[in-house]
């Protein structure tokens, strides 16, 4: 039987999936990015060429601190969990259950042809990622395991995360001033105090729908959602004239819907803040296609928003001042250290996006509630 692999390049995204890991019985690959990461396709760690892999990589440790460097093997054999020959080190070693083979398939560690085959070939091979989750290097394992110790004084010679590139990246986003007035950032604030905020989760899919699910350790913020009809044509009045525009300029893209009326509040009292994570992930989100927050006060410490794929920086705009960015993007929120941090933050898309929303419905748990075009 011949069989055909993905063939995978330096410059190529790498494919992102979900699967079971050491950490995380989901762990989403995707939001790992920001750092370099190291792939290792095992296919059973009970095979010697895969046991000597390891051994380097417990040799060289303290190149792998989830900081610079992240390293994940990845093994088909799910008896490596059961016998113990794979076992999580924080931080920096973690290891992804391939059931099914699923993700080594769509990496080429394994052919694409599996089904009904009784001994399926494997390509043990090492695969490096930028922090934008982009292919680097790809090394196969030699026969004499050489390509262990040349993987590792490459890994060691990496330039720091933020230089990835040879220049400090700009995170793509719009960094937009006087969106709101004063005025009407202290109404959204008082509106909030006088109603109070409710516990907000955000979405993920299980079993095939969309849930919301909260977990303080990934997110903790309480939102207060507008309900005045006043207030809430004032918000999108002030977006239409200051952000749509912007957004067509830079992205050519026309925005005409706006979901979500919310002012949200990350507090020091509660160690708010949001772990790195995508906006569009589930058949629930996938409609969205730009974030906007737009920091209602400044009396406060943490709580910026950072775009981790494109280095450390953090960005906090004036009361009133927006950032704007595409939902597909890896972001994370600080935690608020000192005060509380007030924004509005809703999402815009076009009639396209509205049209997608609109059947994905069927798709929804009962408590995310379908959605039906004005």
């Amino acid at each position: 039987m011949s069989f055909s692999f993905v063939n995978l390049a330096p410059g190529d995204p790498a494919p992102w999936f979900r699967a079971p890991c050491t950490s995380n019985p989901d762990f989403a690959f995707d939001t790992v990015g920001g750092r370099y990461i190291v792939l290792c396709f095992l296919g059973s760690a009970a095979d010697a060429g895969a046991r000597a892999a390891l051994q380097c990589v417990a040799d060289n440790r303290r190149l792998f601190d989830d900081s610079r460097v992240s390293f994940f093997g990845v093994t088909a054999d799910l008896t490596d969990r059961t016998e113990g020959r794979v076992k999580e080190s924080l931080p920096g070693i973690r290891f992804f259950f391939d059931v099914g083979g699923v993700v080594s398939r769509l990496y080429g560690a394994i052919p694409r042809e599996t089904e009904g085959v009784t001994e399926v070939p494997v390509r043990r091979l090492w695969i490096v990622l930028d922090p934008t989750l982009r292919i680097m290097r790809m090394i196969p394992f030699a026969q004499d395991g050489t390509e262990a110790a040349e993987l590792m004084a490459y890994l060691a010679a990496l330039p720091p995360v933020d230089l990835f590139a040879g220049v400090n990246l700009q995170a793509p986003v719009l960094f937009l001033p006087n969106v709101f007035e004063p005025a009407f950032c202290r109404k959204l604030i008082d509106l909030y105090e006088a109603h109070g905020g409710e516990e907000s989760g955000f979405m993920r899919e299980v079993d095939g729908k969309t849930v919301g699910i909260t977990d303080p350790n990934h997110k903790r913020r309480r939102d207060y959602t507008i309900e005045d009809q006043e207030i809430i044509n004032a918000t999108q009045a002030r977006i239409k004239r200051r952000i749509v525009p912007e957004i067509a300029k830079v992205h050519q893209f026309q925005v005409t819907r706006m979901e979500r009326y919310i002012v949200g509040c990350y507090t020091a009292e509660d160690g708010g803040h949001f772990r790195a994570h995508r906006d569009n992930t589930t058949k629930g989100t996938a409609h969205r296609r730009f974030a906007i927050s737009i920091n209602l006060n400044a009396d406060f410490e943490g709580g910026e928003v950072s775009f981790p794929e494109y280095g450390p920086r953090s960005f906090k705009p004036p009361p009133g001042g927006a950032v704007v960015f595409s939902c597909s993007l890896l972001h994370a929120v600080s935690k608020v250290t000192r005060g509380r941090r007030y924004a509005f933050l809703p999402f815009v898309y076009d009639d396209a996006a509205a049209k997608l929303r609109e059947q994905n419905n069927p798709f929804l748990a009962e408590s995310v509630g379908e959605y039906r075009q004005a």
